[in-house]
């Protein structure tokens, strides 16, 4: 039990949610005050001063990331693993503790620039996830890496939905000195120590039982074997494969380019479709504040436990059509639940609309770790953390690239159809589909040469 994961993945999401809820409502705060102030109490303009905000905090906090994320994830290989988890939740603890002097002290909410820049270099979630996946990798088979994967992400996301659905409750009506959002981020700062401790005293790194086998059958295996060992690695590494791991084997087909080739379009399809999802989030963030929804802390609280209900639902969906569909096929189901909530998204009015959206999302988060657990098949297990960390780098910069061009679409359209960028994160979605598209006609297209032979 000690080389569970789990229990830091649920702690430190509790207090991301804390902490993302106190941030977006300290943020309308400050900037609601700023606009009462210079007698411009316009909520369009709130609207772009919220949004430009966080075009600022996301480009900063998202690029930052990319030099320690890769070194994080060397030291983390090569050394020790608990490192590059205890970096990163060290810089998620420093931006609890300057957003509660924030909402004490009454600071300028530009402080939080630079604590983005802090969290940065120290990984962020960059660096945090890719060690979380590595570990998660090391800690299962093959067979079951998939459903192993799906579940951190199940618990990432029942962590989420709890925090969502207390904190507008705390931060409305629980405050420290009569300012709002103090206890909240209080609470978040105690998990994310709490977390730290965890990793530090109770955490043990799972130890790579399958290396271990594989460094005793090559020891006892004469010279003459060499190339039945080399076959069998190709084997292991094949990306297509069922949920249970029943499937057999390649035994001829498929060369070091092809396979090659399909880890690039694994890469394009996961990092086109984590950025529309990324993108939705953010662009949802600011749409619930303005009208028509205009929704308060509680609301907030509400809408974000919604989102991360996703994670739950999203792992129930593996857990059952894992049984009949390949990893390939969830993938699909996955991304055509988003395609179907945010087109929904696009043409909210109402409270009632906005969870329907969601309802229709309920798979929309099987895409990514099941293309992880793919990857992990083809990589060797030293360097699960530098795979996922590359991953991980190459789907930020492009979120935050599309996540800036998504609000300037959102601020250039907020007079006359403020839902039009949903319609453009739609877009980018359905072009995620196309290389998954182009891996299922090489899976079928093998299935039918071997079935041939046969």
């Amino acid at each position: 039990m000690r080389t569970w994961i789990e229990p830091v993945v649920a702690g430190s999401q509790l207090a991301s949610a804390f902490y993302e809820t106190s941030l977006i409502l300290v943020v309308k705060g400050y900037y609601n005050k700023t606009s009462n102030i210079s007698d411009i109490p316009s909520e369009d303009v709130v609207q772009k001063s919220i949004s430009d905000f966080y075009i600022i905090y996301n480009l900063i906090i998202k690029l930052t990331p990319i030099p320690s994320a890769y070194i994080l994830a060397r030291i983390g290989d090569t050394r020790n693993r608990k490192i590059s988890l205890c970096v990163p939740l060290l810089g998620f603890s420093a931006s609890s503790l300057f957003l509660l002097l924030i909402t004490l002290l009454d600071w300028p909410i530009q402080v939080m620039f630079g604590t983005a820049a802090f969290n940065g270099l120290c990984g962020w979630f960059t660096a945090y996830w890719a060690a979380v996946m590595a570990l998660a990798s090391l800690g299962s088979s093959e067979e079951q890496r998939s459903l192993r994967l799906i579940i951190v992400d199940c618990t990432f996301g029942l962590a989420g939905f709890i925090g969502s659905l207390i904190s507008g409750h705390i931060f409305e009506n629980v405050n420290i000195m009569h300012h709002p959002g103090t206890a909240l981020v209080s609470c978040s700062l105690a998990c994310y120590i709490l977390c730290l401790l965890y990793i530090i005293f109770i955490l043990k790194v799972p130890h790579c039982e399958i290396r271990k086998k594989e460094e005793n059958v090559a020891e006892d295996q004469p010279e003459d074997d060499a190339e039945p060992q080399e076959t069998d690695i190709t084997e292991r590494s094949r990306l297509i494969n069922t949920a249970k791991g029943n499937a057999r084997h390649q035994q001829s087909g498929g060369n070091l380019s092809s396979q090659k080739v399909t880890i690039c379009l694994l890469f394009v399809s996961a990092t086109l479709y984590n950025s529309a999802v990324n993108g939705a989030e953010d662009m949802i963030n600011f749409f619930v504040l303005k009208k028509p929804l205009n929704w308060g802390p509680v609301d907030v609280g509400y809408g974000n436990a919604a989102a991360y209900m996703i994670f739950i639902t999203s792992f129930i969906g593996v857990l059952i059509f894992s049984r009949c569909l390949q990893d390939l096929s969830l993938i699909i189901l996955g991304m055509f639940s988003f395609f179907a909530g945010i087109l929904t998204m696009a043409f909210v009015r109402w409270t009632y609309l906005y969870y329907i959206a969601r309802i229709a999302m309920m798979f929309s988060l099987i895409p990514i770790p099941t293309i992880r657990a793919m990857l992990s098949k083809c990589t060797k297990e030293s360097s699960y953390g530098k795979v996922f960390a590359v991953l991980q780098i190459i789907m930020g910069v492009v979120a935050v690239a599309n996540s800036t061009a998504f609000i300037k679409i959102y601020q250039a359209t907020l007079d006359w159809f403020s839902g039009f960028s949903f319609i453009v994160i739609f877009i980018v979605a359905f072009i995620s589909f196309i290389p998954m598209s182009f891996i299922a006609y090489k899976a079928y297209r093998r299935t039918q040469i071997l079935a041939t032979h046969e």
